[in-house]
């Protein structure tokens, strides 16, 4: 690249793309420089305020100065607010499509392990499976039944003879 390029700033190198994570901390960070400046600039809207009262109607000049420094702050403090409010929306904003993009990758994860389980298997495998296990539950059954009646212990005298 060309000394004339450079200095027209076509050397520049692109910044790395800052992670979802990092915006968070920066728009934190500008949101916490923000309400420390807004609750210094209500203070001095509170000290304005005294000052004007203070110099009320002996020193109507520096009244009249401290109630526009008042207007002036509470212009500020208005700005600061709708500021914060957009930060504010940004960040929740950022935070919920990075909570999206996580919980996407897991879904994606454990769709891909469900696969994987399912890989081996198939419905028509899983219904002859069912099948015979409910063969043998019925094979289980008539031999449970089998074992558990009498033989010849119990029966009636009347019963017998009747043959």
């Amino acid at each position: 690249m060309s000394w004339f390029s450079k200095a027209l700033g076509g050397g520049k190198k692109k910044e790395d793309p800052t992670t979802p994570q990092d915006a968070i901390q920066r728009l934190r960070e500008t949101e916490e420089m923000l309400t420390k400046k807004s609750d210094f600039l209500e203070n001095k809207i509170q000290t304005e305020i005294a000052t004007a009262k203070r110099h009320g109607t002996k020193n109507k000049r520096a009244a009249i100065a401290a109630l526009k420094r008042k207007k002036r702050c509470e212009k500020q403090l208005q700005q600061i607010d709708g500021t914060l409010s957009t930060i504010e929306f940004q960040r929740e904003a950022l935070e919920n499509a990075n909570t999206n993009t996580e919980v996407l990758k897991i879904m994606g994860v454990a769709a891909k392990a469900l696969k994987s389980a399912h890989q081996n298997m198939d419905v028509d495998q899983v219904h002859d499976l069912m099948d015979e296990v409910a063969e043998q539950q019925e094979i289980a059954n008539e031999i449970s039944e089998a074992i558990s009646n009498p033989v010849g212990f119990g029966h009636d005298v009347d019963e017998v003879c009747e043959c």
